[in-house]
């Protein structure tokens, strides 16, 4: 008996066992649609955020022995269908020659199909470091957010994502460096990024390599960089003003520069005054200044 198509997202369906991406593609789309697509109808997506899709031979022999067990998500492009996530899943089935493919397709605009597509790319369980971290700083510079947003939003914790986030700085000829010596332990790699000096930063990844240290002896040899970059920082002028006879506050200025004159600092000041003045006359009633809290 042939099977009627089902409309939303099914009781059993889990796709990553994580209710936080299953919550994400609820909402993106009033009512998801599962169903079997003609390969031949579906694209891959231009704007594939994976920059390596790796060896598929796995996937493929798995998929020829159970099938597809997790579908595609896509959208309507026109006639046809465009990949929002699952990409190895469509290349492993189109080159095992399979005529069509389970997908859920939804419709959403293009930043809500590449916020998806990322997400469920950082998902992944084969992901390393690097192409993690490079897919957080991405959701922060697309979309503008914090560490706790994107700590909500794929279910780990803020600390966790920030460490994480920090590996992105290491330069790519230091990345395949450690990859080419087969130092895949995140705990070393996010050592290696607390390091601020690129050039400190090689020379910590040399050490490891040449010495095959150990993640704690790496974060004894990073620690010792850390002071060294501490001691070489440049001093950067402070004002400090504590009043004799008023012991309820003190005044704090930090700049970026080494030397400030003393017209410099009257100005800085007076546009305090001002920009605190400027509030007072929006409000009414006397209202407390408060702190505003920065984005990490």
């Amino acid at each position: 008996m042939q099977k009627t198509k089902k409309s939303g997202l099914p009781d059993n369906l889990i796709m990553r066992h994580d209710p936080h991406f299953v919550e994400l593609l609820a909402s993106k789309s009033a009512a998801p649609i599962i169903r079997m697509i003609s390969i031949d109808r579906i694209e891959p997506n231009p704007r594939q955020p994976r920059s390596e899709l790796g060896n598929i031979q796995e996937l493929m022999d798995s998929i020829k022995a159970k099938g597809v067990l997790e579908p595609i998500i896509v959208r309507p492009k026109g006639e046809k269908f465009e990949i929002i996530a699952g990409e190895r899943r469509y290349l492993a089935s189109k080159n095992l020659g399979l005529k069509e493919i389970p997908c859920i397709e939804m419709v959403v605009e293009d930043q809500e199909a590449m916020e998806i597509s990322l997400i469920e790319n950082l998902q992944r369980k084969d992901l390393d470091i690097f192409e993690e971290a490079d897919g957080l700083k991405a959701l922060m510079n697309l979309y503008g957010y914090s560490h706790q947003d994107i700590a909500e939003k794929i279910g780990k914790a803020r600390s966790t994502i920030t460490e994480i986030i920090s590996v992105s700085r290491i330069p790519n000829h230091l990345r395949d460096k450690l990859k080419k010596a087969g130092i895949t332990s995140r705990s070393t790699i996010i050592e290696i990024a607390k390091i601020d000096d690129e050039s400190n930063m090689a020379k910590v990844v040399d050490q490891i390599i040449e010495r095959k240290l150990t993640r704690s002896d790496t974060r004894d040899l990073t620690k010792l960089f850390k002071e060294k970059e501490e001691k070489e920082k440049p001093k950067y002028f402070v004002f400090n003003y504590v009043p004799k006879d008023n012991k309820t506050y003190k005044l704090r200025i930090e700049f970026k520069k080494q030397v400030v004159t003393r017209q410099e600092l009257i100005k800085i000041l007076e546009e305090v005054l001002n920009h605190l003045r400027l509030e007072s006359a929006k409000k009414t009633g006397g209202s407390q200044l408060r702190l505003d809290q920065d984005k990490e």
